[in-house]
């Protein structure tokens, strides 16, 4: 794994909310993620998340996966998984690319965007998620190959710098975010293409998008969102159980390690 960062990457990074490094996993890794993930999806069936009372419906339906086939939380029922997702070294490099002194999982996800799939409309993660912070970070690890053809993401650089909680919801609407925020709209997106074993990272609020997939093949990809450690909760549910939600309140931490483990600590040697 191609985990040490140089400081003109984490400048880079820092500077435009994403980071893009083309030979993240050698040929043998990349085999070991592909087999857990495609293995993790397989058992998870059509449940979204792993077993346990949700506000989120756990169940998903073919008009679900329009735009993708999304497995949320494989590392908590998947031996395989759980051992990519809690390597430090992942970690530690959300940790220093951020700045932040520990960084827990928010949560995992595989990113399945079948055959023939729609785009994924411009958006904000962080806005959606139980936490707000200007340091959330997502990892994305390409499984195949992404080409603008396949369905490859598009970011707008710098726009991680401004917290957007207000724009429209976006429905079918591929540029519905641009109707509140028109400047959005008069960028140029990078795209994001890389060979499989690929990875790129991102911030919490960096605006972006994916194209449908234009192609008769799958384009497989695995994601991991993380938190700064001592984030606390926002009262957004997102994909909290209800045994979490139940017992917490606007402002308490989100340290369950059972749900959000601390993967990388400064002060953990």
């Amino acid at each position: 794994m191609n985990h040490r960062l140089t400081s003109e990457q984490i400048t880079a990074y820092r500077e435009n909310g994403f980071l893009i490094i083309e030979d993240f996993l050698n040929d043998t890794e990349l085999e070991t993620w592909r087999s857990a993930v495609d293995e993790a999806v397989s058992q998870r069936d059509r449940n979204r998340l792993p077993e346990g009372n949700y506000r989120l419906v756990r169940k998903v339906t073919e008009k679900d996966e329009a735009v993708f086939r999304q497995r949320l939380n494989l590392w908590m029922d998947h031996e395989g998984v759980r051992a990519l997702m809690l390597d430090r070294r992942l970690g530690k490099m959300a940790a220093d690319l951020e700045g932040i002194d520990g960084i827990r999982i928010w949560h995992d996800q595989a990113l399945i965007k079948l055959p023939w799939a729609n785009p994924t409309t411009w958006h904000q993660d962080n806005t959606k998620w139980s936490f707000a912070s200007q340091h959330a970070i997502t990892i994305w690890v390409a499984l195949d190959e992404v080409t603008v053809q396949n369905g490859c993401m598009f970011f707008m650089p710098g726009s991680h710098k401004k917290r957007l909680d207000d724009y429209p919801a976006a429905g079918n609407h591929v540029g519905a975010m641009f109707e509140g925020y028109p400047e959005l709209g008069r960028m140029d997106p990078v795209p994001v293409v890389m060979p499989a074993g690929g990875c790129s990272f991102h911030n919490g609020l960096m605006v972006h998008a994916a194209n449908a997939n234009m192609t008769p093949h799958p384009r497989r990809a695995f994601t991991c969102a993380y938190m700064p450690d001592h984030s606390t909760f926002n009262g957004t549910h997102n994909v909290l159980p209800n045994r979490i939600l139940d017992t917490i309140e606007i402002g308490d931490p989100l340290d369950d390690d059972a749900q959000n483990p601390l993967v990388y600590s400064n002060e953990v040697s």
